[in-house]
């Protein structure tokens, strides 16, 4: 459900995954609705014809799983899931607040947990970051350390590798007074980042009481070409986000995010302080669209088997 860049994206893996079989697709878009599935994702593909009526398409899976990417913010799609859990569908969704709802909207995620529940069905928020990268990999790291007392995770994007999407959401381009309204009307940032710091700090067994966030612009010290558009020396390529989990005062978590153009030396650092300490290094980073979608596609049969209820990828076993 979603055909946007992810949505196509998660598409075309599911149909490499032998265990899966694509028997519905749903889509709002006036120019993909009652078009072959395998025309939009130019991918051979089963006979699919993509439709609106998400109701119906959904009659046609029903007892299989919903691959879900039409949102971030919860309380806009909250209703798409239930309507999925309510036609007897597992959900795995790519909504960045979905990977820990428990943060931000405490009532919809005990709404969905119960529906989920009571149809004995699961549902699960996941992609790269949120649902990788900076939390389940530090989580999982966790294992070899005894006591951990902090945990660090440093992510850099160069975004002129990325999809033109991503470089607007995180400012390129814009003024200063357009940077700041953008983030005070929520429309520029990394949506997520809060939830990964929550799910770090817990899946090293640190407790949290507290995550606070900052975003602020990265300024081009050339100029900087985007995907149709140039920035001189000195505008916004882009943005450095940080999110800190605390726990009685103490800092427990720090993410620190910077996606722009240009940005040097891309990669994700891990560091967990703790007996022993452990830091991981992937130079380069990991490539945020086609992960999201392998992310995705991957857990589909493990939330099938896992147990009732709104899980985190906390949750998952280890491996896909």
């Amino acid at each position: 459900m979603g055909l946007g860049a992810i949505g196509r994206g998660i598409a075309r893996c599911a149909l490499q995954k032998h265990d899966l079989e694509i028997v519905a697709a749903i889509d709002l878009d006036p120019h993909r609705v009652g078009r072959k599935l395998s025309d939009v994702v130019d991918a051979p593909t089963p006979e699919v014809v993509i439709g609106s009526d998400a109701g119906a398409e959904m009659r046609k899976a029903q007892g299989g799983i919903l691959l879900h990417a039409t949102g971030s913010r919860l309380d806009r799609i909250e209703g798409e899931l239930a309507q999925a859990l309510t036609a007897g569908l597992c959900v795995v969704s790519t909504c960045e607040e979905l990977s820990y709802p428990w943060l931000r909207h405490p009532e919809i995620a005990e709404r969905l947990d119960r529906l989920a529940q009571k149809r004995k069905l699961a549902l699960l928020g996941t992609g790269v970051n949120p649902g990788f990268v900076m939390d389940r990999l530090p989580a999982t790291l966790g294992a070899v350390c005894g006591h951990v007392g902090r945990v660090r995770v440093t992510r850099v994007v160069d975004s002129r590798s990325r999809r033109k999407q991503l470089q607007l959401k995180t400012g390129a381009g814009l003024n200063e007074e357009e940077f700041d309204r953008g983030v005070d009307e929520g429309t520029i940032g990394h949506v997520g980042l809060m939830e990964s710091a929550a799910l770090a700090s817990l899946g090293v067994g640190l407790e949290v009481d507290e995550v606070d966030e900052s975003i602020d612009p990265v300024e081009a010290e050339e100029d900087m070409q985007g995907d149709d558009f140039t920035v001189p020396k000195g505008g916004i390529v882009g943005l450095k986000q940080v999110a800190r989990a605390f726990h009685d005062g103490k800092e427990v978590a720090v993410l620190d995010l910077t996606i722009a153009l240009g940005a040097p030396q891309p990669r994700d650092e891990i560091e967990l302080e703790g007996d022993p300490g452990i830091r991981v290094l992937i130079p380069g980073g990991t490539q945020g669209d086609k992960a999201t979608a392998w992310t995705v596609v991957h857990a589909a049969p493990l939330v099938q088997g896992s147990e009732p209820g709104l899980i985190s990828v906390l949750d998952l076993p280890a491996g896909r």
